[in-house]
């Protein structure tokens, strides 16, 4: 039977490292994975010495960082490398978070030959609108979005990118942070995981062109996870999601799984997530053969 490799895409703000305790329970389960770091993520990311304690926010706030001019078609070229590398050893199957799923329809939609399976985890696959348009839809309405303004630092029009406190000790901007992000594991792992965030993301979510399309990103089949209790992305914008998905390709829906989880509890806690993706990827792998 071949190996597949599973790519691992990650959302806005995270990186590579975000996927590290997922690796370790799939490597358990014999499961093959690469994390990616998308372009001014991990190591090539900006850490202003402003952000270090005790902070100097002035030099926070305007210290220019490596991510801007990044774009959507940067991530894209960056992933298709990577699936390209992995595809000379077997089947691929692509796993996105969060933001990281507008770089994976991208990807799909230029390149659906390099890729044997997606894999959304409670992540953007715009079909109707631009993922940035689907956050003033009712769907979207419950999202606390003032949590996540009270961690905007600086002037993204100044600095060219979106630059976020997350070592800040506001208690009131940190209960909201993890009431949005992660609200069902405890305070140390939320803090833990906060502190892996990077401060900076690029300004290119994508646009109307990069929506799916029918004939390259719909032939690819596809698994939606569905994480119960997010309230970054709501699970009736995510059921809007598959939904739109289906009647795109009504011939190659959605498989659909839901774990009990927030928007970052799956990774954190990833017992269950690591069990529910070796099924995928064994599938897959039978599939292939």
């Amino acid at each position: 039977m071949t190996q597949p490799t599973l790519i691992l895409v990650h959302g806005a703000f995270a990186n590579s490292f975000s996927f590290a305790p997922l690796q370790a329970e799939l490597a358990l389960h014999g499961v093959r994975s690469a994390a990616v770091d998308l372009p001014g993520h991990g190591y090539a990311a900006t850490i202003p010495a402003g952000y270090q304690s005790p902070q100097d926010l002035a030099e926070f706030t305007s210290a220019p960082g490596s991510i801007r001019g990044v774009t959507l078609a940067d991530n894209v070229a960056h992933l298709a490398e990577a699936a390209t590398r992995a595809k000379q050893h077997g089947p691929v199957i692509v796993l996105a978070h969060s933001r990281g799923g507008v770089t994976l329809t991208a990807l799909a939609n230029a390149r659906p030959d390099l890729i044997d399976h997606m894999v959304y985890v409670s992540a953007w696959a715009p079909v109707s609108l631009s993922a940035a348009d689907y956050n003033a839809e009712q769907e979207m309405a419950a999202v606390d979005n003032a949590a996540l303004a009270r961690a905007l630092a600086g002037d993204p029009g100044e600095l060219g990118l979106l630059r976020c406190n997350f070592r800040q000790a506001d208690p009131e901007a940190l209960a909201g942070l993890k009431d949005l992000f992660c609200a069902d594991v405890s305070d140390d792992e939320f803090r833990v995981a906060l502190s892996s965030l990077q401060p900076d993301e690029n300004l290119d979510a994508g646009g109307a062109d990069d929506r799916a399309q029918a004939d390259t990103w719909g032939t690819i089949t596809r698994t939606f996870v569905r994480l119960g209790e997010d309230r970054c992305i709501p699970t009736a914008m995510q059921d809007r999601l598959i939904r739109e998905g289906d009647a795109l390709t009504p011939d190659n829906p959605y498989r659909v799984r839901t774990l009990v989880s927030s928007h970052l509890g799956w990774m954190i806690r990833p017992v269950e997530a690591a069990v529910a993706l070796a099924q995928i990827v064994a599938e897959v792998a039978a599939q292939s053969d």
